[in-house]
């Protein structure tokens, strides 16, 4: 079926490659054949089955869309496929997929209020799920959650950092940001006339170098060093002297 529906594209002029997936196959296609690609894939391919439609944030990159059609045959055989495409970040446009299916229509409201991507053409991009009057994008990276910052983090309690940790006790650890906290400064309201932060500032901030790993050998070397050496067993005491036996009798006495 990969091998299919990558041919078919390539012969229609679409310039399509195969990405790595971990799961299902997915081929990547340019922008402006979104829905050029969509409908070959459904009418000489058949995927006629559209299951969902949503993104991802790449950052700099921008943002990632992706579709999951499938074709049913052989009883219970499925065939699946993932369709991505990339689009800009200042300028998130793509075209509506709702004319070729259907099941497209809420996949992408949804994608439109969780992301910011506008599907042009659609016939009622309207919020789907969050309340009205909400502002921003919850799913895209350099949203914060306000609730993280404003309520203490539990996971930052350390020993002698409760607020009830006596003034002469241990020292405290230092104190860490919630995970998705980005620094102050880089987000929030700002008096008039400042400048307008990078909005990519917060996601950046809140990621985090991952911390080295030693090397197997070294962690074994480290471990063996830290375990104080065995004491030497006590020597085994003597065994008791043996009791003289009781001298016999004399009978003449």
């Amino acid at each position: 079926m990969s091998t299919d529906a990558l041919d078919a594209l390539t012969d229609a002029g679409i310039a399509a490659t195969q990405a790595d997936s971990f799961g299902p196959v997915a081929i990547d296609v340019p922008a402006e054949s979104w829905v050029a690609a969509h409908e070959l894939l459904r009418d000489a391919v058949g995927l006629t089955f559209f299951d969902f439609l949503t993104a991802s944030d790449e950052l700099t990159d921008g943002f990632r869309v992706v579709s999951h059609l499938a074709d049913f045959w052989g009883g219970a055989h499925v065939e699946h496929l993932l369709v991505r495409t990339l689009i800009p970040r200042d300028k998130p446009v793509l075209p509506t997929l709702s004319e070729l299916y259907a099941g497209a229509n809420w996949h992408e409201r949804e994608t439109h209020e969780m992301f910011g991507i506008t599907f042009s053409d659609h016939p009622n991009l309207i919020p789907l799920l969050l309340p009205d009057g909400f502002e921003g994008n919850p799913l895209r990276k350099e949203f914060v959650l306000a609730s993280r910052v404003a309520k203490p983090w539990p996971g930052a309690k350390e020993p002698g950092e409760s607020d009830h940790a006596p003034a002469h006790g241990a020292p405290s650890r230092r104190r860490t940001l919630p995970p998705g906290v980005p620094d102050p400064d880089t987000w929030g309201p700002r008096p008039p006339g400042s400048p307008d932060p990078d909005p990519l500032a917060p996601a950046q901030a809140a990621s985090t170098p991952a911390r080295p790993r030693r090397a197997g050998a070294e962690r074994r070397t480290r471990k063996q060093a830290e375990v104080p050496p065995a004491a030497d067993p006590p020597a085994p005491a003597d065994p008791p002297a043996a009791a003289d036996p009781p001298a016999a009798a004399d009978p003449e006495s």
